[in-house]
């Protein structure tokens, strides 16, 4: 199986720096813009099955994709972004303010980072790795794509790289970044990672 991974574009939550979480935050009108582009250069792309997490933000991100294939987006509980719990709603500025401890956790060893209502980072691996074992038995031999989230994501891609969620800071997710990964029985191969060749004309950067 072949996946195109894709954060969601961008909402005006991600501008102010935002914690969104579980939060049903829409897309910006540049968010759109950066979604119809990759539209544009997946339109060519041999795409089986488009699937989403089942938050607003990602699944209208998946549906502009999935449209020029005439494909319905799927949705998965699995691919939802971590749950931020007391921070969802507070810019990082906010956060660090109010919770100093657990934010210099979160910045320097995040696989061990707790703080109220929040999901720990090794549930949010535990059932994102669910979810891609799903796939993998629904989709053999197809290329799919999906669309997902920051963190969510994040943690996709350190599997495939055979690396641990403490390693979570070693890259960035930017909106609409494509990753590109190949899940065979023997081993899995990262072939792209957070490409924005369809946002370099710079008019949805």
């Amino acid at each position: 199986m072949r996946v195109l991974l894709l954060r969601h574009a961008e909402t005006d939550w991600n501008r102010e720096r935002r914690f969104q979480g579980w939060r049903d935050v829409p897309l910006s009108a540049t968010g759109r813009e950066q979604a119809e582009s990759a539209a544009r250069l997946l339109a060519t792309t041999r795409i089986d099955a488009v699937w989403s997490s089942p938050l607003a933000r990602a699944r209208d991100t998946a549906a502009i994709i999935a449209a020029p294939h005439r494909l319905a987006v799927q949705e998965s509980e699995a691919f939802r972004e971590m749950g931020f719990g007391d921070w969802e709603g507070l810019t990082r500025d906010e956060v660090r303010e109010r919770f100093p401890e657990a934010h210099r956790a979160w910045a320097e060893a995040p696989h061990e980072a707790t703080w109220p209502g929040a999901e720990t980072l090794a549930a949010v691996r535990a059932r994102a790795l669910a979810g891609l074992e799903a796939l993998r038995a629904a989709h053999t031999g197809q290329t799919i794509c999906l669309v997902s989230h920051g963190i969510t994501g994040r943690l996709l891609i350190l599997e495939a790289l055979g690396l641990g969620p403490d390693r979570l800071w070693s890259f960035q997710l930017s909106s609409t970044g494509i990753s590109e990964l190949e899940f065979r029985d023997d081993w899995t191969t990262l072939h792209r990672m957070n490409s924005l060749i369809h946002l370099a004309d710079g008019a949805v950067a």
